[in-house]
Parts: structure tokens; sequence; C-alpha cells
């Protein structure tokens, strides 16, 4: 099991995170923590009996950047690997934190299918460079870099707005059941709307659709977060 680090100093982000790591194969929660001194103890502290293989590294925390964070991970020869995931977009950022080997710099807000990509892509990476010993050939370097490099986040459907997603898939993982007229009334927007958006989170895996029986008519579709793994639509 890949032992990850969740690093972000916002609650409902680390909840959120931990629930999209235990949607995933091979991936276990290691720790969460809410400041840089504290990832730095939780990486540093547990390097010899139980070292962590990953850190989900937010940017910006009350007592330190994820940028100081990593260089002094660096500064340690600390063997883990780090994938940012902030809100962060400063282009000075990003390069030194490429300079530092970040293995990947995820961008908020984003939706399930884009952190399941980036997350087997890395457990690609890590299976790759274990079946790979001694001189590597051409094709196996080849084959390393490639694991490490994104083939670029899912897009969201032509019309669907990136907040308004964010903002529906926070209603949902907060909520037992929602149809899509009570998103609607929640969010502001009209059913049909509301609908595109759950339904692109079902075909996604995030959200379930189940049927609602009340006392007359026929049957309201409600949709629910999909807390069990992906379920065919």
């Amino acid at each position: 099991m890949i032992r990850t680090l969740l690093v972000d100093d916002d609650l409902l982000t680390l909840e959120l995170h931990r629930d999209y790591i235990d949607r995933l194969d091979g991936f276990t929660v290691a720790g969460e923590c809410t400041g840089a001194r504290a990832a730095l103890t939780a990486v540093l502290d547990q390097a010899i009996e139980r070292p962590i293989d990953l850190v989900l590294l937010d940017m910006t925390m009350p007592d330190g950047s994820g940028l100081d964070v990593l260089r002094t991970l660096r500064a340690r020869s600390a063997a883990v690997d780090v994938i940012a995931i902030t809100g962060v977009r400063d282009a000075e950022v990003v390069r030194q934190m490429a300079a530092l080997g970040v293995f990947q710099y995820l961008v908020k807000p984003f939706t399930f299918a884009t952190f399941r990509e980036r997350l087997e892509q890395y457990r690609a990476y890590l299976a790759q460079s274990h079946s790979t010993d001694g001189e590597a050939t051409q094709a196996e370097i080849d084959a390393l870099l490639g694991a490490a490099r994104p083939t670029g986040s899912i897009p969201v459907p032509k019309g669907l707005s990136p907040a308004s997603l964010e903002s529906i898939t926070a209603a949902m993982r907060s909520s037992d059941a929602l149809s899509a007229s009570e998103v609607g009334e929640i969010l502001g927007m009209s059913r049909v709307a509301a609908r595109r958006y759950l339904e692109h989170l079902v075909a996604e895996g995030t959200l379930r659709r189940t049927a609602r029986y009340g006392a007359r008519g026929r049957p309201e579709t409600e949709y629910r977060w999909n807390r069990g793994g992906h379920q065919a639509p």
C-alpha cells in the first residue's frame, strides 16, 4: 500500500481527500496534518520505521508554505514523493516546486476523476520504478519518465462551470441525498442545469443515482455521495 500523508489547513478539504484516497486501490492514508511543521514531523519522524511514500501538500498554511516544506524535505534528503494540491497558480511558485522535484502540481478545484487520474499515474510510476533495477535501458527510462508525466486533466464538459461543479460537489458531499430540484434550490440554478452537473458526477463515479419513492406519482431520482467506489450509472 502507498502510505499517503494529507496536508491541508482546511478540515473539509482533508475529509474530501481522505474519502478520495479511500476510493482508490493501492493507497492508504498514513496521517493528516493541518500545518507545515506537523507535516515535516510526520515525514521525518517516520522515515525509518514506517516511511511515508507520498505527500499531498497544500501550499498555504498558517505556519509556513508548501514550498518551505518541500525545501526542507529535500535538504534532509527525505525519500518521499510530493504532489502539490493547491489553489496557488503563481508561475514562479510552480517553477520552484518543479525544480525541487514535485511529482505533480494539481490546482483546485478539481473533480474526483482528475484526482484519480493523477494518483493512478503516480502508482504506475512507482510500480515502474520498483521493477527497474541496475542499468536501465532507454525503453525503461522512457517508461519511467512517461509514467511521471501527466496526460492532462479530464475536461469539464462544455457548458459546465468548474466553480459550479465544485459547489455542487461540496453540497452533495455534506448531504445524505438530494434531487436535482433540491440542488437547484440550494445553489440558485434551474433543475435542468443542476441535473447536468449531477449526471456528470455520476458518470465519473463521484455520485450514484437512487430512486426516491413518495406518497404518490412517479419516483423521483435522487443523488448520493458514492462512498463505496465507482458504480456504473
